[in-house]
């Protein structure tokens, strides 16, 4: 054993580090536990029980397989920040799928794992089974997922237990954050959290009021209020019911969702700048004039050509219909409120297409939204419109462009590349998405529709998404979850070790 450490010690540190990562998401299943037993679910509450019992004993076994490794005070690498937070997803992704198999409302394994990573990634996307008639318990749990999955489930367990700053804030990293509100990584954690549960607590209370107006009994609008905050402000797009936002037939509802998918879409550090004072930040931020230039393109755009078609007639049914599922879709929120194959029968082509185009370009980065992100594309426009700059200006002329992101910032070659290598990694994996939607016998449009779903963690449907999907389908949509939500640098990380290893002793055989 003493030899296996020294010559891979990477295992162990993993290992160590994932197994606290479970143990601290393990405790999250005492919430549906608790919910389940205050309303007397005794099945849910039983599962929960088991799930709780098999997660943390997975979880301490990890830990203590890795414990000794971490006996040093040796900050961890770079490379295993990355890896530990790639491959603790794969991991919780099983463990926490197991409420969804005990409960019997997901037909297989991969069934329950798609529902999962659907909900860490703030996708939104379902294949669980009878969705109306969940217990509390389940929808409970459904919701926590894409709630703290959208804040970042490695940030909640290690942020708190890790005694290495250093290590904190490489974990932090390895979930596609990088902006650090405080000099300490725990306490933008903190912050960040901090900013979370107020916005919880007045989003549920509001949305809990408007349940009551519209017919709600107070127990059931509290739940829904809680479901549908925590879903809005995660970009996530779960609801407690199948018919998404059409269930609640209120323009009240659903202009007070628009506030808080917006909301939750932008920056942490734009939430933290203004709430420091700094409000010129809401018009002086590169993201936020990205958003709202393209936000008001494509809802243009869709609005006339779908009035033009006499799909909608009225301003409120434009409103309603067609700027709330853009802006659903450009914050990457998934949330609907028109049937599935509406999108293909009536929007058409064209309204197919704005909508492909806001679900790929999504939020903000370092926000529970998902996509290309406003900054890339902000990023990459200025770097576009500097080139021609300096083609068209004189050789002694020398142009320096900056950009604002909560301070100014130089543009940079490196920052340009960088941003149009994520691109067009996103672009590459939408194009896949289509083409295995195509072969699988689904038409152009509709593969299409669904490809910049996953890709961009939306989780709106054109009909594709089903219990019915060919398995390749399934795996395929939730390889491309993980990989939009990671943005693709620390799966390429795991993925690439493990190939290395595996090259290793191909070789020395």
């Amino acid at each position: 054993m003493t030899e296996l450490k020294t010559r891979y010690p990477g295992i162990y540190i993993t290992s160590y580090y994932i197994g606290n990562i479970v143990l601290g998401t393990a405790t999250l299943m005492v919430i549906p536990l608790l919910t389940s037993l205050l309303l007397k679910e005794w099945n849910p509450a039983l599962d929960f029980a088991i799930s709780i019992s098999v997660s943390v004993i997975v979880g301490c076994m990890m830990v203590i397989l890795g414990r000794r490794t971490r006996k040093s005070e040796t900050p961890l690498e770079w490379k295993y920040g990355f890896i530990i937070a790639a491959l603790s997803w794969l991991v919780l992704m099983c463990l926490c799928s197991l409420p969804y198999l005990l409960s019997g409302h997901s037909k297989s394994l991969i069934d329950g794992c798609f529902d999962v990573m659907s909900g860490f990634t703030t996708t939104g996307l379902v294949l669980t089974q009878d969705l109306d008639h969940l217990s509390a318990g389940l929808n409970m749990w459904r919701h926590i997922l894409t709630f703290v999955g959208g804040q970042g489930m490695v940030v909640l367990a290690l942020s708190f237990m890790s005694k290495h700053t250093g290590s904190a804030y490489k974990l932090y990293c390895g979930e596609a954050k990088d902006i650090k509100l405080l000099p300490n990584v725990k306490y933008t954690a903190r912050i960040i959290w901090k900013i979370s549960m107020i916005y919880l607590v007045a989003g549920t209370i509001t949305l809990w009021i408007c349940g009551m107006f519209i017919g709600l009994s107070p127990l059931s609008a509290f739940f829904h209020g809680l479901y549908i905050f925590e879903s809005a402000w995660s970009t996530g797009g779960f609801a407690p019911n199948s018919q998404n936002m059409m269930y609640y037939h209120s323009f009240a509802y659903e202009v007070i969702t628009i506030i808080f998918f917006i909301l939750g879409s932008f920056n942490f550090g734009l939430h933290y700048a203004v709430w420091q004072g700094e409000r010129k930040e809401l018009v002086r931020n590169i993201e936020t004039r990205s958003f709202a230039l393209t936000s008001i393109l494509l809802c243009a755009l869709a609005a006339v050509k779908l009035t033009k078609l006499g799909v909608y007639s009225d301003a409120v049914s434009v409103f309603r219909r067609v700027i709330y599922n853009v802006l659903s879709a450009h914050t990457t929120t998934g949330f609907g409120n028109v049937y599935a194959r509406q999108f293909a029968n009536d929007w058409g082509d064209f309204g197919i297409f704005v909508m492909v185009i806001a679900m790929l370009i999504g939020g903000s980065a370092c926000s529970t939204a998902g996509g290309f992100k406003g900054l890339r594309v902000g990023i990459v426009f200025k770097g576009f419109n500097s080139d021609i700059k300096k083609v068209l200006s004189p050789e002694r002329n020398i142009r320096v462009t900056k950009y604002h992101h909560i301070k100014n910032y130089v543009l940079e070659d490196t920052f340009v590349k960088s941003s149009a290598l994520i691109i067009i990694c996103y672009i590459v994996l939408f194009s896949v998405n289509v083409l295995i939607g195509t072969f699988c016998g689904y038409s152009l449009a509709d593969s299409a529709f669904e490809a910049a779903s996953v890709s961009g963690n939306v989780g709106l449907s054109i009909g594709v998404t089903s219990d019915n999907m060919p398995p390749i389908m399934k795996i395929q949509y939730i390889l491309s979850m993980y990989l939009g939500r990671f943005e693709f640098v620390s799966a390429f990380a795991l993925f690439g070790n493990i190939g290395g290893r595996i090259g290793k002793l191909c070789i020395k055989r």
